[in-house]
C-alpha cells in the first residue's frame, strides 16, 4: 500500500469533473476479484497453526531493469517458520518512484533456508506471486492510472539472529511482472521475534495455541485518505468497525468508512472483510490482514460518469495492528488500500480506540 506518490501536475480538467478518459474506464473488473483472491490466499496461508513469528522493516534502493532508473524503496515483512529449513511470509513492498511509475505490491513467499553459525546466521531463498498497483500516466492523457497486476518475487536474505530476539537482515528482491516494470531491490533493515525461541536463530517448532477467538469489538477510527495519484490529493477520513472472531486465527468486520472530499475522491460506504490474525504477548498486541469488499457512493464518480445507480464494488485490503491497553479498551491502526476499476485507489490510514465486550 503505497501513500508516497510523487507530484505532477493534474490537469485543470480534473478539478472542473471533466469525464474520465477510456482507459480509466475500461480498467477490468477482474483486478478487485484477483485482488481479494491475494488476500484470501494470504489468509489461508496465515491461519496455518505455527510459531516463530518474525516482524521486519527494511530500506534501501530499486532500480528499474528495463532502463536502470532507480529511486527509493521500503518493506515489511512477517515470517513464520515451517519446520528447520522452511518458512513462509507476508510481505509488502514499496517499490519507490522512478519516472512514470510509482509501484508497490504484496506477496505471499515459501522460503527455504539453511542455519549456520549455531543458528545465529539464516541464509535464505524465496519465490512467490507478486500483486502489484503501479500509478502511471494514463494512455494519451495527463491524468494518471492506476493499473493492478500479476507477478513473480525471488527473494534471497541473510539474517543474523541475537541473543536478544532482534534480527538483522540484508535482503534483495527481484520481480518480474508481465505488464509493467522489471525491478531489483536491496535492502537491509531490523526484525524482531514475536516469540521468545528457546534457544538461538529462528523457532522452527509448533506451540499450543490457547488464546480464545476475538470478542465482540467496536472501533471508532479517525485518520486520513491520500489518492494514489501524482500529486497524492488528501482529506479527513472517518471509520466505523464491528470485529467479530470466528476462531482463533479468523476474524470477520463490517463497518462503515467516509473517505473525505479531496477534488478527486468523494466517497463513503459499507465494508465487509475476513481477516487472518495472530496474538502475542498475552493477548495484549495483535496484527492481523484483512481483505473483502467496499460498497462506495462515489459522488464525484457519479457526478462526472452519469451513472444510473450510486452504488459500486470496490476492493478493499487491510493491515492492522492493536494494543489492549484494558481489559475492555483498546488501541488500534489500520492501513487500508481501496482498489477500484475507474482509476481513484486510495490509501486509507486510520487510527482509533475501541471497546471489547
Amino acid at each position: 500500500m503505497a501513500s508516497d506518490k510523487h507530484a505532477s501536475d493534474v490537469p485543470a480538467g480534473i478539478l472542473n469533473l471533466s469525464p474520465y478518459t477510456d482507459s480509466a474506464a475500461t480498467i477490468p473488473q477482474v483486478s478487485i476479484l484477483i485482488r481479494l483472491g491475494l488476500a484470501l490466499l494470504l489468509t489461508i496461508l496465515t491461519c496455518v497453526p505455527v510459531s516463530a513469528q518474525e516482524l521486519f522493516l527494511l530500506g534501501g534502493i530499486m532500480r528499474n531493469t528495463d532502463n536502470s532508473d532507480s529511486g527509493k524503496a521500503w518493506q515489511l515483512e512477517y515470517r513464520e517458520g515451517l519446520g528447520e529449513h522452511f518458512a513462509y511470509s507476508l510481505t509488502y513492498l514499496n517499490e519507490g518512484h522512478v519516472p512514470n511509475h510509482h509501484r508497490d505490491g504484496n506477496s505471499a513467499l515459501l522460503w527455504t533456508r539453511l542455519n549456520l553459525l549455531d543458528r545465529h546466521l539464516s541464509l535464505a531463498a524465496g519465490l512467490g506471486p507478486y500483486f502489484y498497483y503501479d500509478t502511471t500516466n494514463a494512455h494519451g492523457s495527463n491524468d494518471h492510472s492506476n493499473k493492478h497486476g500479476w507477478g513473480t518475487m525471488a527473494s534471497a536474505a541473510a539474517t543474523w539472529y541475537t541473543d536478544k530476539r532482534w534480527l538483522f537482515q540484508l535482503r534483495t528482491n527481484w520481480i518480474d511482472t508481465y505488464d509493467s516494470i522489471n525491478t531489483f531491490s536491496t535492502l537491509i533493515g531490523i526484525g524482531y521475534q514475536l516469540e521468545a525461541p528457546s534457544e538461538p536463530g529462528p523457532v522452527d517448532s509448533a506451540q499450543p495455541v490457547t488464546d480464545a477467538p476475538t470478542d465482540n469489538e467496536l472501533t471508532l477510527f479517525a485518520g486520513t485518505t491520500i489518492v494514489n495519484s501524482f500529486d497524492s490529493q488528501n482529506s479527513a477520513a472517518l471509520g466505523l468497525e464491528y470485529r467479530r472472531g470466528v476462531t482463533r486465527y479468523l476474524d470477520w468486520t463490517v463497518g462503515w468508512l467516509y473517505e473525505g472530499d479531496n477534488r478527486l475522491v468523494r466517497r463513503n460506504g459499507l465494508t465487509t472483510q475476513l481477516w487472518a490474525v495472530k496474538s502475542f504477548f498475552d493477548d495484549r498486541f495483535a496484527l492481523g490482514v484483512g481483505g473483502g469488499a467496499y460498497i462506495v457512493v462515489d459522488q464525484y464518480q457519479h457526478l462526472v460518469e452519469n451513472r444510473d445507480s450510486r452504488q459500486a464494488l470496490s476492493g478493499i485490503m487491510t493491515l492492522t495492528g492493536s494494543y489492549r491497553f484494558h481489559p475492555n479498551w483498546h488501541l488500534r491502526t489500520s492501513w487500508n488500500r481501496i482498489v477500484t476499476n475507474y482509476d481513484r485507489d486510495t490509501d486509507v490510514i486510520l487510527g482509533g480506540v475501541g471497546y471489547r465486550f
